[in-house]
């Protein structure tokens, strides 16, 4: 039975130069209406935990979440799916740094410039302003990850550093930790401290 997960593969594999018809297949048997394009699973984790703390079931809505593994190939992806592509609609969710390849993109497909929404550094520190450092440490506590945190935070590199940096670079320094907390930080905001990019780009859907 086809599913979205079928039809992300698929598109991942015409990216990287496969075969665009099974894509297009899926695309119209599933059907696909939109497309959000992410730089990596951590921030697919994070909208997919906000969409079910909205009971909204994105996949049924025809809505693909797909994290493309990095921003610099969202021209890629944006041509194969957008009006020149399969003439899906598209949006997305980027930091700040990547905005330039986001908007390279987004014109190259002929699509409109803001057509996605931009975190202030990265979505990881907008989860953390908005829950509070206080807060972020109490969810790595009850995660089990109390004592690593206490080992990363002796590090050298880290002294001196404010907390929320401190945190958000401990959330990148183990292999499926940004993912894990995606849901996790997502699933602890309460409803009116969804940071905004993040709330506006489930809203736009």
């Amino acid at each position: 039975m086809a599913d979205m997960e079928s039809f992300r593969e698929a598109v991942a594999a015409w990216a990287a130069g496969g075969p665009g018809d099974p894509a297009r297949e899926l695309a119209a048997r599933l059907p696909v209406r939109a497309v959000v394009l992410l730089e990596g699973p951590s921030d697919a984790a994070a909208v997919d935990a906000l969409a079910v703390s909205r009971h909204r079931d994105l996949e049924a809505e025809g809505v693909c979440v797909l994290p493309m593994g990095g921003a610099m190939s969202v021209g890629r992806f944006a041509g194969l799916l957008g009006p020149t592509g399969l003439g899906l609609r598209l949006t997305g969710l980027c930091d700040e740094a990547e905005r330039r390849y986001y908007a390279r993109g987004w014109e190259r497909a002929g699509l409109a410039e803001h057509g996605f929404f931009v975190c202030a550094a990265d979505l990881e520190d907008e989860l953390i302003r908005a829950l509070g450092v206080r807060r972020v440490e109490e969810l790595i506590r009850a995660e089990g990850d109390l004592r690593a945190l206490e080992t990363f935070l002796r590090q050298p590199a880290q002294q001196g550093r404010p907390p929320q940096q401190q945190l958000r670079r401990f959330l990148g320094t183990k292999k499926g930790r940004k993912i894990r907390y995606g849901h996790v930080l997502v699933e602890a905001l309460d409803p009116d401290r969804v940071p905004a990019p993040l709330d506006a780009l489930l809203a736009d859907l």
